[in-house]
C-alpha cells in the first residue's frame, strides 16, 4: 500500500469525521432547547416521549452522517485521480441543449474522460432525471467522453429505475456506468489506488 495515499485519506478521513462530530453535538446541544409539544402526536401513534426524542436525535444525526460520508468518499476518489494524474480538473461547461442550468460541472476531466463521482444517488426526482440526460448529451457534445462512478446503488425500487435509466443513456452515447464493486475496481485499475482497502484499514484503526 502506498503510504503517503493513505496517510494523506487518513488525515482527510480524520477531518471529516472531526466536523461531522462538532456538527452532530452542536446540533444535539440546540435540540435540548426545542418545542417538543409535536410529542403528543407522537404518542398518540404509540410512540413514548423518550423513543420520539431518540427519533429525533438519530434523524438529525443521519442528516448530517449521510452528507459528511458522501462529501468525505467523493473528495477520496478525487484525492486517488488527481494523484495519479496531476493534471485532472474539475471544470464547469456551458448547456448548450437548454437554459438551465447555465452551466454543467464535471467532477473530474482528464484528457477526454469527464467522470463525475457519486457516493451513491437514491432520487427519484424528474427534473433531476431530465437535467441528468441532458448534462451527459452536453458533454458528449463537447467531445468528452462520460463516465460515471457511484460506489453505493440505491436500494429502493423505484430510484434502481432511474438508475437503470441512466445507464442506458450513458452506454447509448458512448459512455460509461460503474457502480458498486466496478465503481471500486474502476479506481484501483484507473488509479493503481486501491481506495477500497485503504477505507477498510481506517475503519479497522477506529476500532
Amino acid at each position: 500500500m502506498n503510504q503517503e495515499v493513505y496517510q494523506a485519506i487518513k488525515a482527510l478521513a480524520d477531518e471529516y469525521a472531526a466536523d461531522l462530530k462538532q456538527q452532530v453535538d452542536l446540533r444535539i446541544e440546540e435540540m435540548k432547547s426545542d418545542d417538543n409539544s409535536h410529542y403528543l402526536l407522537y404518542r398518540v401513534l404509540g410512540v413514548s416521549d423518550e423513543e420520539g426524542n431518540l427519533i429525533d436525535i438519530y434523524q438529525n444525526k443521519g442528516r448530517f452522517l449521510y452528507k459528511y460520508a458522501g462529501a468525505f468518499l467523493e473528495e477520496a476518489a478525487l484525492y486517488c485521480m488527481k494523484y495519479k494524474y496531476p493534471g485532472a480538473a474539475k471544470i464547469k461547461i456551458p448547456n448548450t441543449l437548454g437554459s438551465r442550468p447555465k452551466t454543467f460541472e464535471i467532477d473530474c476531466l482528464i484528457g477526454d474522460i469527464a467522470h463525475e463521482i457519486k457516493w451513491r444517488d437514491a432520487t427519484t426526482d424528474g427534473d433531476h432525471i431530465t437535467k441528468e440526460h441532458t448534462r451527459v448529451k452536453v458533454i458528449n457534445a463537447k467531445g468528452y467522453v462520460p463516465v460515471r462512478v457511484m460506489f453505493y446503488y440505491p436500494q429502493r425500487t423505484q430510484a434502481q429505475r432511474i438508475q437503470e435509466t441512466l445507464e442506458t443513456l450513458y452506454v447509448g452515447i458512448g459512455g460509461k456506468y460503474y457502480y458498486g464493486d466496478s465503481a471500486w475496481n474502476y479506481i484501483k485499475d484507473y488509479t493503481g489506488i486501491d481506495l477500497l482497502n485503504i477505507l477498510e484499514q481506517i475503519a479497522d484503526s477506529r476500532k
